[in-house]
C-alpha cells in the first residue's frame, strides 16, 4: 500500500465525522469500575485550521479545558481561533470552532 491509500484522519477536505474510527466513536460510552477515572478522553476538533484533528488527553492531564484557543503565527498578523468544548459523555467530546466576533481595534483614535 502506497502513502497516498493510507487515510490520514486530518486531512483537509475530508469529510469530518467520517475521519474519526470506529474505535475511536465507540470511546463515548460511559466507563463502568475502576477504570472511570483512569481512561483518555478522545477530543474531536470541528472547524477553523485545527478541523478533523483528533487528540487523545491522557486521564493525568484531568478534565478537557472547557475553551481553547488556537494562535496561528505566520508572515502576516496572528490568527486567533477559539475552540469550544461540547461533551460526549465522561471520556469524550467535540471542540467547535466559535463563531467570530467583531474585534475593535483601540491602538487608533475615533
Amino acid at each position: 500500500m502506497t502513502d497516498a491509500a493510507v487515510p490520514v484522519p486530518w486531512a483537509p477536505g475530508a469529510p469530518t465525522l467520517d475521519r474519526v474510527p470506529r474505535e475511536v466513536r465507540e470511546l463515548s460510552e460511559e466507563p463502568t469500575g475502576a477504570d472511570a477515572g483512569t481512561q483518555d478522553a478522545v477530543l474531536l476538533f470541528v472547524g477553523g485550521p485545527l478541523d478533523g484533528r483528533v487528540e487523545i488527553r491522557e486521564a493525568r492531564l484531568g478534565e478537557p479545558l472547557p475553551t481553547i484557543t488556537h494562535v496561528h503565527l505566520h508572515g502576516g498578523p496572528k490568527v486567533v481561533h477559539r475552540y469550544d468544548l461540547t461533551p460526549l459523555g465522561p471520556r469524550a467530546g467535540v471542540y467547535r470552532l466559535r463563531p467570530r466576533q467583531p474585534v475593535r481595534d483601540r491602538s487608533v483614535a475615533d
